[in-house]
């Protein structure tokens, strides 16, 4: 299986592509689309998805996994994030991908073992289960990445199980 992770964001979209063969988990490739404050809303916008799709292009992913958003106190950028979300998500869905979205908790519940991880725990996690050489940079790429460990984690787990309810 080969799932794109995404960390979405106006300023920066991270994305990661892993692959994963039986229990094992392999990263493809990783980066992050970087849009700029002073530029309009639809050429940020448009950015994202036009790189979000060479990306899809590229490696060839069969499934998303991408962060739901957090609406802390700053509604203004939570709505910015939403539209960068929405963006990467119809990139994704007209080329076919399964959408499976994750909470900030889940992820890090699913990579480092608690919803209360920290960015340097998850960063750590993600280079130990992905056997990297170094931690991935920029942390939006680590985050995208570690979305998609989470899916991959999550839909070995409900594979298993369904496995399992047939046997029995």
């Amino acid at each position: 299986m080969v799932i794109l992770g995404i960390d979405p964001g106006l300023a920066h979209t991270g994305w990661g592509v892993v692959e994963t063969r039986g229990s094992a988990c392999r990263a493809r490739a990783y980066g992050c689309v970087a849009t700029r404050a002073h530029e309009a809303i639809d050429s940020r916008l448009g950015r994202i998805y036009d790189e979000l799709r060479a990306v899809i292009d590229r490696y060839g992913p069969t499934e998303l996994a991408i962060e739901n958003v957090y609406f802390g106190e700053n509604v203004k950028s939570a709505v910015a994030t939403a539209q960068a979300r929405g963006v990467a998500i119809v990139a994704c869905a007209k080329a076919g991908l399964t959408v499976g979205e994750y909470t900030p908790m889940q992820i890090k519940q699913a990579v480092v073992g608690t919803g209360a991880a920290d960015k340097r725990q998850v960063m750590y996690m993600v280079r130990n289960v992905l056997c990297l050489d170094h931690e991935p940079r920029p942390d939006h790429a680590a985050d995208a990445l570690a979305a998609a460990i989470c899916h991959a984690n999550l839909t070995r787990t409900k594979s298993l199980g369904i496995q399992r309810s047939v046997l029995q």
